[in-house]
């Protein structure tokens, strides 16, 4: 790790009431890790029987939907944001669900259930996405890429789309 002010390498030094923490010795002074932060989105009907996966261009493996938040945005307008940029639907309502780092690209991932209206057309982005495709639950959950944060948030998420957000 290096300093982003002076490009000085980090040294961990402990700092009281946070333990061992990155500092600069050329800038004497602790370097908090920066994390950046993302949406994830359980794209679900309004009936909530039916879940949005996607494939990004470039790759076989279903995943959900998910974008980077934007400086001076919200998560919750990303949500909506990163959702009508994609596919073209707008969002009825969305609960929070829960978050994960996923170390791959270094972000904090912000998960949430999002209800859109089924019937509207999806148009997809397709600088991004190659395919969009509706699956029941259980389909949903074959589908997905094993293993990935995707697969963690869709099954943690299937406990609230039973009692229906």
């Amino acid at each position: 790790m290096f300093c982003k002010e002076c490009g000085e390498k980090l040294a961990l030094r402990f700092c009281e009431n946070e333990g061992l923490v990155p500092y600069c010795n050329k800038c004497e002074s602790f370097k908090f890790p920066q994390f950046n932060l993302a949406v994830s989105m359980v794209v679900t009907n309004r009936k909530q029987d039916k879940i949005l996966l996607a494939k990004h261009t470039g790759e076989d493996d279903y995943i959900l939907f998910a974008g980077y938040v934007k400086k001076g945005e919200t998560a919750e307008k990303t949500v909506v944001r990163e959702i009508k940029e994609e596919t073209k639907l707008n969002v009825i309502k969305f609960k929070y669900m829960s978050s994960r780092y996923h170390p791959p690209r270094d972000v904090l991932m912000l998960n949430f259930v999002a209800v859109v209206e089924e019937t509207e057309a999806i148009s997809l982005k397709q600088d991004e996405l190659s395919e969009v495709k509706w699956f029941t639950v259980e389909e949903a959950k074959e589908n997905v890429r094993k293993g990935s944060t995707a697969e963690y948030f869709l099954l943690n998420a299937l406990d609230a789309l039973k009692k229906k957000i």
